[in-house]
């Protein structure tokens, strides 16, 4: 079986639940090759995988990492670049020619489609928005009525053509976090299946919490926070460099360990006081096994994973990325993390934030409680699946 990951190259969100899910199907045989482009390639080359990079598609950012709508569309962005839409998927065709897989498999992307479908090869969407979404600010609001008239139907067209099966990796009602971006028309839905998380480690699968911090090196007695600050370079970077000065400051009270995103660059921690920071975290689940709490942008992946080990969270949403605005919404909704603005971060606002909720554990109460509903998923056993079904020919069985 051969299969063939066209993924969204845009942080490494998509590409981290793209890479198990690989990883798993070569133990079963299927050999594979990815394609992708920016923030995912150095990640899936260190992971060992063979990649082709594709023609690069991009968000436009200020300096503070808020999205820059006006400019993403003045320098075409990934749903309004035609020209570069049509040389990925040009690309792609010459990719997926050469490699003559069993089946495509899509994580946000809409170029492998495009090819899967006009080389006539079965193929699998990974996808946590549906939708686009412009905030509604009255400079972006003609914009955001284009957009919200005209794009759900071309987008969701292309999601949902053919034989295409769309897996959301996302929690079922009540607890569904994307449920903004993910205004599904009805004549779509059959094709729609939320499989929960995929998480290559299971809560479950590592020791206990104690046996964890004591492998690496923490104590029980102190608090522990978890800051894995993901996304691309520039979302990521302007909030890293705030984020490490205001922890340098924390109380003793309090440790911190925090990664700053880079794949690519040494695992050496350099501590200052009570903060750890890290370039790059490989053992990721063993952190988020360990810690208490966790601080981090809104994006749907570390979200995910959060829940999944019952991890109450402090939230810091890019600016006007409104996937991420609604998915802090929603958890701040049920009771298990507190959403603050990035424009009003300060020293003083995010250690009021933690020390409130450490003083009340109903966000541990209300986590447990959502966590033992979600914990019966298994998004990567769902997904591999599906994908080994769909390459036999085995289509909707």
């Amino acid at each position: 079986m051969r299969v063939y990951f066209g993924v969204c190259g845009i942080g490494l969100g998509h590409a981290g639940r793209c890479v198990p899910i690989a990883r798993e199907l070569e133990k079963r045989g299927a050999q594979v090759l990815f394609s992708t482009y920016r923030d995912a390639v150095k990640y899936i080359e260190q992971e060992g995988f063979p990649l082709v990079e594709a023609p690069s598609m991009v968000f436009m950012v200020k300096p503070d990492g808020t999205v820059d709508f006006r400019q993403t569309v003045v320098n075409p962005g990934p749903f309004f670049a035609s020209f570069t839409l049509i040389k990925q998927v040009r690309r792609e065709i010459e990719f997926i020619r050469a490699f003559e897989p069993d089946v495509v498999v899509s994580d946000s992307r809409v170029s492998p489609l495009l090819a899967a479908k006009a080389l006539g090869i079965p193929d699998v969407s990974i996808l946590n928005q549906f939708q686009i979404i412009i905030p509604r600010k009255s400079k972006f609001l003609t914009l955001a009525k284009l957009v919200d008239t005209g794009a759900l139907a071309i987008i969701g067209k292309i999601w949902t053509s053919g034989a295409t099966h769309l897996m959301i990796p996302d929690f079922p009602p009540p607890y569904t976090l994307s449920a903004g971006n993910l205004r599904i028309p009805k004549s779509y839905q059959k094709r729609v299946k939320l499989i929960g998380p995929i998480l290559p480690v299971h809560p479950e699968d590592l020791p206990s919490k104690e046996e964890v911090r004591k492998k690496l090196g923490f104590g029980d007695d102190v608090p522990l926070i978890f800051a894995p600050i993901s996304g691309p370079v520039n979302e990521r970077a302007y909030l890293t460099n705030i984020l490490q000065e205001i922890f340098r400051e924390i109380p003793g009270k309090y440790q911190v360990v925090m990664s700053l995103g880079y794949p690519d660059s040494p695992a050496r921690p350099v501590r200052r006081g009570n903060l750890t920071v890290y370039s790059w975290i490989p053992n990721r689940f063993e952190y988020l096994k360990a810690c208490d709490l966790v601080v981090s942008r809104a994006g749907h992946g570390t979200i995910t994973q959060a829940i999944s080990y019952g991890k109450p969270m402090i939230l810091i949403p890019t600016p006007s990325h409104t996937e991420q605005l609604n998915n802090a919404r929603r958890v701040a909704e049920l009771g298990i993390a507190e959403v603050l603005d990035q424009n009003d971060l300060r020293k003083e606002t995010l250690f009021e934030t933690i020390e409130e909720m450490f003083n009340d554990r109903g966000y541990w109460r209300r986590m447990n409680e959502v966590q033992r509903v979600v914990s019966r998923l298994n998004g990567l056993e769902t997904a591999v699946e599906t994908i080994m079904r769909v390459a036999e020919g085995r289509g909707s069985d």
